[in-house]
């Protein structure tokens, strides 16, 4: 069957669906082909609190449990991280032997589906959970201190994951994020390493995510966002991506080696300004 064409095909629609629309042929979303694009994009939370209700149902949820507030802490979350944070929750309130799910499970169980499951097993010396402790401390209050960061949710030096540590924050849904947001996110990643530093006049690897995220960040505010006053609202280079997996390859570079120095110098500024 042609999905155009002189024949009309009455009462047939042809839906299909893909996670990488940027790659699709263009004769494909022509006109009288896959003409209307239907984004589904990851649920606001309107949407992650109806999805939850649809997985706790048939679920021994205790009256304590507010689907309003877990909505609340789980911006970003997909359909299937909702799933599976209630499965989480269930499997962990059958181990406590409890016959409903409390609040205290689906919080535990959050935090499983952002950074994994506890390892009890890893055995820390005092002096580095000290360190530890003090690293997460430092992005606390500079968290606490900062006018465009959400309110703090947990601070834990609970290995979990690969993350020996971590602060959160109550993440709301953000179309908009703003310059002043970003540079104070930076000033945030940056706390744990600079309390280290103060503390114990010595860093260590523990900023190795932090710094890698604030570079990142940094270099997309200048390349990406046209948030660099020295070098204006344009973007710079052109990246190729591996189409099924996501990933980097290349970048084509569509600026002269002088503007690859001015893009250095203002992401260094940006990181330095936020240290």
């Amino acid at each position: 069957t042609e999905m155009d064409g002189f024949d009309t095909n009455t009462g047939v629609i042809v839906v299909a669906a893909t996670n990488r629309p940027d790659i699709l042929d263009p004769a494909l979303l022509r006109p009288g082909r896959f003409d209307r694009r239907v984004i589904l994009d990851r649920p606001d939370i309107v949407g992650r609190k109806a999805i939850l209700k649809v997985h706790v149902n048939g679920k021994p949820l205790d009256n304590t449990v507010n689907l309003e507030v877990i909505a609340k802490q789980t911006a970003g979350f997909s359909g299937a991280d909702l799933a599976n944070l209630v499965n989480e929750a269930a499997i962990l309130a059958a181990r406590r032997s409890k016959i409903t799910i409390q609040m205290q499970e689906i919080e535990e169980s959050i935090d499983r589906v952002i950074a994994g499951p506890e390892r009890k097993s890893l055995k820390i010396s005092p002096k580095e959970k000290e360190i530890i402790a003090y690293h997460e401390a430092g992005h606390a209050l500079v968290a606490r201190m900062l006018p465009n960061i959400e309110p703090l949710r947990k601070i834990t030096i609970i290995p979990r994951g690969m993350a020996l540590g971590y602060t959160k924050t109550l993440t709301e849904d953000k179309y908009l994020p703003s310059r002043s947001q970003f540079k104070d996110e930076l000033v945030m990643l940056l706390g744990g390493r600079v309390a280290e530093e103060v503390i114990f006049s010595e860093v260590t690897t523990g900023a190795q995510n932090d710094i890698k995220v604030a570079t990142d960040l940094s270099r997309k505010m200048v390349t990406g966002y046209g948030m660099s006053s020295a070098l204006g609202p344009r973007t710079f280079g052109n990246k190729q991506e591996l189409v099924f997996l996501g990933r980097e390859i290349s970048e084509q570079r569509d600026y002269s080696e002088k503007i690859a120095q001015q893009i250095d110098t203002e992401v260094d500024g940006l990181i330095q300004e936020a240290y």
